[in-house]
C-alpha cells in the first residue's frame, strides 16, 4: 500500500500557517512604496485597510469551500469541483511556476535584503547565493514531516508576533521623534485624492503583505478536524493580521515624518534602511540595527517556511489526479509528506530567486494569484446553486453580498494592474496561457493509461 498524507496539523498549527505565511516582508517594505504612490499617510493607511478587508472577505469564502472539501490542493480542488479540470490545471500550473515558488523566492530575497544591512553578504556569497541556501535549507526541513513543519511554523509565528508588537508598542512609548501630526502630512505635489489608478496600485502593494491567506486550504488534507479548524483558523488568523498591521503602520507614521518614509523606499534608495527599521531606531538607537535586521530576517524566513509547507501540495494534488508528473504525487513512507514535490518546488523557487528582483517577483505573484482568487470565490455561488443540499460546516459570512464585492473589486484591481503594469501582467498571463497545451498533453496521457 502506498503512503498517504496524515492529518498532523492542529488548530494552533493552522492559525500559525495563516498568520505566519502572511506576515513576511511586506509590512516592513511596502509602506514606503505606497507612500510614493498616494502621497499621504491617510491614503496609505486607507489602502492597508481596503486590502485587509478585501483579503478577509476572500478568506471567509475560502473557509466555506475548505470546510466542504478538506483535501490537499486547496484552490485546485475547488476549481476542479466548480469549473472542471482545465481551470483547475491552469491554477495549479500558475502555482507551480509563479505563485508558490515566486512567493518563496521573494521571501528569501527579502530576508537577505534585511540581512545585508548588518552583514557583509560577500562573505556569504552575495544576497542571491544566500537566498538560494535559505530556500534549500527550509525545503529540506519540510521534508521531515508535516507535524514538524507545523510546529516549526507555530514557533516562528509566535516569535514574530511578539517582535512586531514589541516594536510597535516601543515606538509609541519611547520614540524620541514620535508625533501624531505626522499622520496629516502630504507630499507637495499631492493635493487631495491622487486618483483611483494610483490608489489601486497602492492597494496592490498592500495585498502582497496580506498574501498567503489562501495557503491554508492547500494543506486541508493534513489538518485535524478540518470542518471546524479550517474556518476557525482563517477567521482568527485574518482578524489578528488586521490588528497587527494597523498597529504597526500607525507606529511607523507616528515615529517618522513622511519625508523619511519616502526615502526608505528600497527601489529608489537601495542603500536606505527599511521603514520599519528607521521607525524602530527612533527608540532603540543605532545599537538596535543588528537586532532589528535579524528579527526581520526571521520574519521573512517564517513566511517562506509557510509557503514551502503549503505550496508543494498543489502539484501533489494535480499529479494525484493524473494531470501532472506522477512522481510529484509520491508520499514518503517514513515522513508522510510529498518530498519530491517539495524538492521540485525548491528548484523552481531557486531559479526565480536567481533571475528576479523583490518587486518584480511580488508583482508577478500578486497579479497571477488574484486572477484565480476571484474565480475561486465565484465557486461559492456555483456550488450553492448546483449543490444546495450539500452539508456546509461553515457558510461564508455576508453571502452573497460580500463574496460578490470581493469578485468585483478583484476584477477592478486586475484591470488597473493591466493598465499600470502591462509588463508584469503579460508575463503572468503568458505563464497561465502556456498551461493550456500542457493540460491537453497530460489529459491525453491520463486517458491512455486508464
Amino acid at each position: 500500500m502506498s503512503a498517504k498524507l496524515l492529518r498532523g496539523l492542529t488548530l494552533i498549527d493552522a492559525i500559525s500557517v495563516v498568520i505566519g505565511t502572511i506576515i513576511g516582508t511586506g509590512v516592513f517594505l511596502k509602506t514606503s512604496t505606497m507612500a510614493l504612490l498616494v502621497g499621504s499617510p491617510f491614503y496609505v493607511l486607507l489602502a492597508w485597510v481596503v486590502a485587509g478587508l478585501l483579503s478577509l472577505t476572500g478568506a471567509l469564502a475560502y473557509a466555506e469551500l475548505g470546510s466542504m472539501m478538506p483535501d490537499a490542493g486547496g484552490e485546485y480542488v475547488f476549481l476542479k469541483e466548480g469549473y472542471g479540470d482545465l481551470w483547475a490545471f491552469l491554477y495549479g500550473w500558475m502555482r507551480f511556476w509563479i505563485g508558490s515558488p515566486g512567493s518563496i523566492a521573494a521571501y528569501a530575497v527579502g530576508a537577505m535584503t534585511f540581512m545585508s544591512g548588518v552583514v557583509d553578504m560577500s562573505f556569504l556569497g552575495g544576497r542571491t547565493f544566500a537566498s538560494v541556501v535559505m530556500i534549500i535549507i527550509f525545503s529540506l526541513l519540510n521534508c521531515l514531516s508535516v507535524s514538524f513543519g507545523g510546529r516549526l511554523q507555530a514557533a516562528m509565528t509566535t516569535l514574530k508576533i511578539f517582535m512586531i508588537l514589541g516594536i510597535s508598542i516601543g515606538i509609541f512609548l519611547y520614540s524620541d521623534s514620535g508625533n501624531f501630526n505626522h499622520l496629516f502630512e502630504k507630499t507637495p505635489n499631492i493635493n487631495g485624492f491622487v486618483g483611483w489608478s494610483a490608489f489601486g496600485s497602492a492597494v496592490l502593494a498592500a495585498l502582497w503583505a496580506y498574501d498567503g491567506w489562501c495557503n491554508l486550504t492547500m494543506v486541508a488534507g493534513e489538518i485535524k478536524d478540518p470542518q471546524k479548524n479550517i474556518p476557525r483558523s482563517l477567521i482568527i488568523g485574518m482578524f489578528s493580521i488586521l490588528a497587527i498591521y494597523a498597529l504597526a503602520n500607525l507606529a511607523f507614521f507616528y515615529a517618522l515624518p513622511l519625508s523619511e518614509i519616502l526615502n526608505a523606499n528600497s527601489s529608489v534608495h537601495p542603500d536606505a534602511l527599511p521603514v520599519a527599521t528607521k521607525a524602530a531606531l527612533t527608540f532603540l538607537g543605532s545599537s538596535g540595527v543588528a537586532l532589528l535586521s535579524a528579527a526581520f530576517v526571521f520574519s521573512a524566513l517564517g513566511a517562506m517556511n509557510g509557503s514551502i509547507l503549503t505550496g508543494s501540495r498543489v502539484p501533489f494534488a494535480m499529479a494525484r489526479d493524473g494531470l501532472f508528473f506522477k512522481k510529484l504525487a509520491v508520499v514518503n513512507e517514513t515522513t508522510h509528506v510529498p518530498v519530491i514535490s517539495i524538492l521540485v518546488q525548491a528548484c523552481v523557487a531557486t531559479a526565480l530567486a536567481l533571475t528576479g528582483t523583490f518587486d518584480q517577483l511580488t508583482d508577478y505573484v500578486i497579479f497571477s494569484s488574484w486572477i484565480f482568487y476571484a474565480m475561486v470565490t465565484s465557486v461559492v455561488f456555483v456550488l450553492r446553486k448546483r449543490k444546495p443540499n450539500t452539508f456546509r460546516p461553515y457558510k461564508a459570512f455576508g453571502y452573497p453580498i460580500l463574496p460578490l464585492i470581493f469578485i468585483i473589486l478583484g476584477l477592478l484591481l486586475l484591470i488597473n494592474t493591466i493598465i499600470t503594469a502591462p509588463g508584469a501582467t503579460m508575463i503572468g498571463l503568458g505563464f497561465i496561457s502556456s498551461g493550456i497545451p500542457c493540460f491537453y498533453f497530460f489529459k491525453k496521457r491520463k486517458i491512455l493509461h486508464l
